[in-house]
């Protein structure tokens, strides 16, 4: 029976407890010129970067931040609006390997939070006005895969 206690008490465990808007900004400031113009040609600059932090010992903060700026390339690159959002959550991680703990954090983490961060983008987009903003879908194993591999050129 101790063993079972002692083997349920270290395994590992990895929880989004709370998600949350850390910071939100939806810009027009075109309004309402841009919707009466012809030939919109949408081109989109975009900004990802992930960040975290940790809260206590057993749980880590984690957020996605991006800007988004969607200009009309039709239009002499004239802005059709902008997004920033910072999207968060807090995490619960007990008895995680620290070989493994920031590759949850780079990957794991960012796979829970992007689709909601996805669906308030998009929603925001139109609230505003505008089409869906569909973001494509990030490939957060590469982005992380790609980062080690710069680390270790760089070492």
């Amino acid at each position: 029976m101790t063993d079972q206690n002692d083997a349920q008490q270290t395994m590992p465990v990895f929880r989004l407890q709370k998600m949350y808007i850390k910071d939100l900004s939806f810009e027009n400031p075109n309004a309402p010129g841009i919707f009466l113009m012809k030939n919109q040609q949408p081109k989109v600059e975009f900004n990802l970067q992930l960040n975290n932090q940790k809260i206590d010992d057993d749980h880590w903060e984690m957020s996605i931040a991006i800007t988004a700026k969607i200009v009309d390339q039709g239009n002499d690159d004239t802005v059709m609006f902008m997004i920033e959002i910072e999207h968060a959550g807090v995490f619960l991680m007990k008895n995680i390997p620290a070989e493994h703990l920031e590759r949850v954090l780079a990957v794991d983490c960012p796979l829970m939070l992007f689709p909601f961060t996805r669906q308030i983008v998009s929603q925001l987009a139109v609230d505003g006005g505008f089409m869906p903003f569909l973001m494509e879908p990030i490939n957060f194993v590469a982005l992380y895969e790609n980062s080690q591999q710069q680390k270790g050129e760089q070492q």
